[in-house]
């Protein structure tokens, strides 16, 4: 039975051919099966946008769908090349913990993936990743790619801390296109954020604020995020990942 599709989540960009090499493969070796882009645009090796960008996701396509992720900066070295079966789904890609949200499932099965010595040292995704992703999609069972391994990597989002005063101290995950700030705050309809010595009130939407207006919001994701309406928040507080954010009742 062949998977509803293969979803393509990479950092290769697409002025260059490396995302079409890619399609080739899964094209000749899984005909039939539907190759969805979902982006190309990752920031170039970074490990961390992928994560948050697979946890938005991976659970929103149908059971059986193989999702792709090839963000790699280790490609060639030791790390493992995995594939997880995870609630119905599954998952093909490097084991540097982009594939995280979906390992933390009781359900979740990984195996390392042979890397045979023809493939390029440069470019798993093509040689080692497509072929497997082919694989899962036209119905060859995970456990006939590969041994078991217990030991993948699992990044998790760092918790906000509780503080004796009752402020909730978190910190920017990532910044979207629109210049959103994305924090580790869980959902939130009142109170302040402090950030970049700026109060930033609460409000529900982005229509409560006034065109140019600082404000924070609880994002579709579930995490308060920093935004100026019609804007780019993190242009305007210079703001970055890792940069430290406080949630407090009221505005002070």
């Amino acid at each position: 039975m062949l998977a509803p599709a293969i979803t393509l989540l990479t950092d290769f960009g697409t002025a260059d051919g490396y995302v079409a090499e890619v399609k080739g493969v899964l094209t000749a070796l899984a005909t039939g099966v539907p190759l969805l882009d979902l982006s190309h645009d990752v920031p170039p090796q970074d490990v961390a946008f992928a994560r948050l960008t697979v946890a938005r996701y991976w659970r929103r396509f149908p059971v059986g769908t193989v999702h792709l992720v090839v963000v790699d900066p280790g490609v060639g070295t030791a790390r493992a090349a995995i594939a997880v079966e995870s609630e119905g789904r599954f998952l093909v890609g490097p084991d540097n913990g982009v594939l995280s949200p979906a390992l933390f499932a009781l359900d979740a099965r990984i195996v390392a993936l042979g890397v045979d010595a023809a493939a390029s040292p440069t470019f798993h995704g093509r040689d080692v990743f497509a072929p497997a992703a082919a694989r899962l999609a036209t119905g060859t069972p995970l456990d006939l790619l590969g041994e078991l391994h217990a030991d993948a990597v699992r990044l998790r989002t760092p918790q906000p801390r509780r503080m004796p005063d009752g402020t909730l101290h978190g910190e920017i995950l990532t910044i979207d296109r629109f210049g959103n700030a994305i924090t580790n705050l869980a959902a939130r309809d009142e109170g302040a954020v402090q950030v970049a010595g700026h109060s930033v009130r609460i409000v529900r939407t982005y229509g409560e604020a006034a065109p140019g207006e600082l404000v924070a919001l609880t994002g579709s994701g579930g995490f308060v995020e920093i935004a100026v309406r019609e804007g780019h928040a993190a242009a305007r507080l210079r703001l970055a990942r890792g940069q430290p954010v406080v949630l407090t009742t009221a505005l002070r």
